[in-house]
């Protein structure tokens, strides 16, 4: 379809698809069980895991990770020892590494810690990244006391290069400085470049030129994003 044109209401609901009767579940990533690749798995309370490929169960649904009591799956991706896990919490701090130092796993394991969290926080964005391509990260910051959706927010691209690299189950780097007013992140998403952003809708948005600084505070935006991802093209 045109880039300009993205009527999501002209597919199939995802969940219906798949006959998700929960509402509070959604679909967070798509993997392929052929691949000789692990799936990494990343929950909100920092967990981290990589699912081994050929120890899936042969039925058609199952469960990846065993999950401690209120937690639950952040994000999922799927890639080699040579690709880096990306953590973003709530409080803007990111920290990425190197996969191979996370031991794969089978489906029933609980996995290993993989960032430390600050008091209140939690995990926002995790993904796998390839650290020969040109990967970028993107924040938008806000205030929880504006009510969802109501304050577009401030945004900022960064290079993940920008962003030191520290080992497994620690605290992170400063991802987005905090104006006045805001105190956590609404979203965040690392990724090759350049970025994509849109609404709820579907429909266009626009981020920031690429280049800030880690820690930079970012610049308002016209409306408010629903996702940021990137083109395979």
């Amino acid at each position: 379809m045109p880039e300009n044109s993205i009527q999501l209401a002209a597919g199939a609901k995802i969940s219906d698809y798949l006959a998700i009767g929960n509402k509070k579940e959604r679909v967070l990533g798509i993997v392929s069980l052929t691949s000789d690749e692990p799936i990494a798995i990343g929950t909100r309370q920092g967990t981290v895991k990589r699912l081994a490929p050929g120890t899936y169960p042969s039925r058609p649904e199952f469960e990846v990770i065993a999950l401690k009591p209120g937690d639950e799956i952040a994000g999922v991706s799927q890639g080699s020892d040579t690709d880096e896990l990306v953590f973003v919490t709530s409080d803007a701090q990111l920290l990425h590494f190197g996969s191979a130092q996370v031991r794969p796993q089978g489906p029933a394991a609980g996995g290993m810690a993989g960032i430390n969290l600050g008091a209140k926080a939690t995990v926002i964005f995790f993904g796998a990244v390839d650290p020969a391509l040109d990967v970028v990260v993107a924040t938008v910051s806000t205030s929880t006391a504006t009510i969802a959706g109501a304050d577009p927010g401030r945004a900022k691209v960064s290079a993940l290069s920008e962003f030191p690299g520290k080992g497994r189950a620690t605290g992170g780097v400063r991802a987005h400085s905090f104006l006045k007013g805001e105190d956590v992140l609404a979203l965040a998403w690392a990724g090759a470049a350049p970025p994509l952003a849109v609404g709820a809708d579907g429909s266009q948005r626009t981020l920031p030129d690429a280049g800030a600084k880690r820690d930079a505070s970012g610049t308002p935006l016209d409306n408010v994003i629903g996702s940021i991802g990137f083109s395979l093209n």
